[in-house]
């Protein structure tokens, strides 16, 4: 008994947008199992399989939108940033693909802003880019610098984040009021 890999079915993405002319994928119709019973198996499944058995051993908070967050850029000044996932170790954030992108290995200095003036400064240490050109970003992975002084405060923000993020609504158009009476 075979596995026959399906590749149908899948959203348009960069690796096959971005392949030579003529080169095609492979589909259902293409592959005829030679034996009854052949499985098929769903390579998306199967690679989300892997990534959840590989993942990070420490858990990971999506933060898509829920904070403002820059990068320091020195000499030009502080630059958006969408931060999309925070662990114990490090973040994961977007930027836009017209801005550039950070290289691997580069210290980038952060701030976490808490409301307009208050923020929280922190050091990451970028460990890939890659473009997701879909999207119109470039998603960026960042460890934590250590031996800074925010270590201690930074163990206690990830900790705040992942409570909260856990009891989060949404709100779908409640009313606001301008007047109690």
């Amino acid at each position: 008994m075979g596995k026959v890999i399906n590749f149908t079915g899948r959203p348009k993405n960069p690796i096959s947008s971005n392949l030579p002319e003529g080169t095609r994928l492979a589909s259902v119709e293409s592959v005829t199992p030679s034996e009854a019973g052949t499985t098929v198996v769903d390579m998306t499944e199967a690679r989300q399989q892997i990534i959840n058995n590989e993942r990070r051993d420490v858990k990971r908070t999506i933060l898509t939108e829920f904070i403002g967050a820059f990068a320091v850029l020195p000499e030009r000044g502080l630059m958006r940033i969408a931060l999309y996932d925070i662990s114990e170790r490090g973040i994961s954030f977007d930027v836009e693909l017209t801005e550039g992108r950070f290289l691997e290995g580069e210290e980038v200095a952060m701030r976490v802003y808490l409301n307009h003036k208050t923020y929280f400064p922190f050091v990451t240490k970028i460990t890939y880019s890659r473009p997701i050109e879909l999207d119109g970003i470039t998603r960026h992975g960042a460890n934590f610098a250590d031996g800074t002084v925010n270590d201690v405060a930074l163990h206690h923000f990830v900790k705040f984040i992942e409570t909260v993020s856990a009891s989060l609504k949404t709100d779908d158009g409640d009313i606001q009021v301008s007047h109690i009476s």
